[in-house]
């Protein structure tokens, strides 16, 4: 027994050797690990930067096609205006106020014509001009210009009064035209307006044309008015381009 002893503490202590020798393994496989995935935490963390660093591309909008208005009261040739306006109280026309004529002009004329015992035929030409810039935050000025033209017309079939109500489609009047012709009665008189809303690129053309007979004289035709409506709505899209030549 007394010798059994030692020879079983040597059995023990040489069992406990390869025990350590696992767990000083195990030990040196953890210390692997940590470091691969410390590097690839390095990696991730590098590309993640990169990737922040990189700019965002600049949000862009499509140019304005014009830049200018033309003068709102030499828009319309003079010749144009005395034919539709005779007896204009200013041949020159009025031109309405604006805080930017960059962005907005108007100019009219109106006249009496006193044609005896015949009575008195009455005109009123208006033109107004409606320019758009291009802004990344509300679009480009076209499209700009083609939402604003659906709101103007709506703001003329709402005319408050207005009989015989028609809206047709007009050529050759920029990008795109609409003609609206009804009858007002005012003074006791039936007034007849032509009103013409067009697009030509970035810019409104809005222009009215209408009479009314007085003290016995006709009333004006419905297709007079459009016709003289329409002449001066060419010269007056036409000079938005000549504008910015």
């Amino acid at each position: 027994m007394q010798r059994s002893a030692p020879r079983l503490t040597r059995i023990l202590a040489a069992a406990a050797v390869p025990v350590m020798l696992v767990v000083a393994g195990c030990s040196s496989d953890s210390g692997s690990d940590g470091d691969g995935a410390a590097k690839k935490g390095g990696e991730k963390a590098t590309a993640t930067a990169t990737a922040s660093a990189t700019p965002s591309p600049t949000p862009t909008v499509e140019p304005a096609k014009f830049a200018k208005l033309p003068t709102a009261c030499k828009a319309i040739a003079a010749k144009t205006t005395a034919a539709l306006v005779p007896k204009a109280k200013n041949e020159n026309g009025t031109a309405a106020p604006s805080s930017d004529l960059a962005l907005r002009g108007g100019c009219s004329w109106n006249g009496l014509e006193d044609k005896g015992v015949k009575g008195s035929q009455y005109r009123w030409l208006d033109v107004s001009f409606y320019r758009y810039d291009s802004e990344v935050s509300l679009g480009s000025g076209q499209a700009r210009a083609r939402e604003n033209f659906a709101k103007e017309l709506g703001k003329i079939q709402a005319t408050t009064g207005a009989k015989k109500m028609s809206t047709t489609a007009t050529s050759g009047l920029g990008d795109e035209a609409k003609t609206v012709t009804y009858t007002v009665n005012k003074t006791d008189e039936d007034f007849v307006y032509a009103s013409i809303v067009a697009r030509t690129g970035n810019v409104l053309v809005l222009l009215s044309y209408n009479g009314a007979g007085y003290a016995g004289a006709p009333t004006p035709e419905t297709k007079a008015i459009v016709e003289g409506a329409t002449k001066a709505a060419k010269e007056a899209v036409a000079s938005v381009a000549a504008a910015n030549k």
